[in-house]
């Protein structure tokens, strides 16, 4: 039985599908949420849940996010476990994207994730025991047209998996990257609309399994990875796609 209580974990784009799914399944174990998103997302947004506390922070805004981050580790003594889940995501031919565009992309999807790292790292390295997640993209086998930025930020975010779990690993921090397919989403059905099946039937004949993806098993892969029983496993980029990649 896995448990992570008493973890306390840093989780970016927590309000977005994927985030409340892993929010839910990780405070199940016993683990305490700090759930950052965008302040009016937050705003917008509630929570009765103990083990959660709701963090409005814009991650294209670095120095801020770092401050944001740094005061809310400081108040409750320390992060456990740093999951990088956020991510800005546009579709559209490589020539319509401005400069501006491809680095926000940037910005958010990777250089985010290597700003908060000198927040949590040092309560990690000093309890020898930490989780570093990243959250990557199954674009990266360069199948999927129309995500040039995007996929661009999330080959930084795989590099930045590898080297970081070298240079961890001697603390006893694992640093790994989930690599998500097509998941069933708020955000697929506001994408496609009445196209939602034609999309939903074209993502099945590409995996192996002709079962759409549902959130928790993407939440229940990450709480593994949290846990003890994935103590040995550092440096990886983990697929959960249904077998198309």
């Amino acid at each position: 039985m896995i448990s992570l209580q008493g973890k306390r974990v840093l989780l970016t784009g927590a309000l977005g599908t994927l985030g409340q799914a892993q929010t839910e399944q990780l405070t199940k174990l016993g683990a305490h949420i700090l759930a950052l998103d965008l302040p009016d997302l937050v705003d917008a947004h509630s929570t009765t849940n103990p083990n959660v506390t709701l963090v409005p922070c814009d991650l294209s805004q670095m120095k801020e996010s770092q401050q944001i981050v740094s005061d809310c580790i400081a108040k409750q003594g320390g992060v456990d476990i740093l999951i990088n889940n956020a991510a800005l995501i546009i579709n559209r031919p490589f020539e319509e994207f401005s400069l501006e565009e491809y680095e926000n992309q940037i910005r958010v999807n990777s250089s985010a994730a290597f700003a908060l790292l000198s927040s949590v790292t040092p309560h990690m390295k000093a309890n020898r025991w930490g989780r570093i997640i990243n959250f990557t993209s199954i674009t990266l086998n360069g199948h999927v047209e129309g995500y040039v930025p995007y996929v661009a930020s999330k080959g930084a975010l795989l590099g930045l998996t590898k080297s970081l779990a070298r240079e961890l690993g001697e603390f006893g921090i694992t640093v790994n990257a989930v690599a998500p397919g097509a998941i069933v989403s708020d955000a697929e059905k506001r994408v496609f609309g009445h196209k939602a099946q034609e999309y939903s039937d074209w993502v099945l004949d590409r995996q192996c399994l002709k079962v759409r993806i549902q959130p928790e098993s993407v939440a229940h892969l990450v709480a593994f990875l949290c846990s003890d029983c994935a103590s040995m496993i550092t440096g990886q980029n983990i697929g959960i796609d249904g077998g198309w990649s």
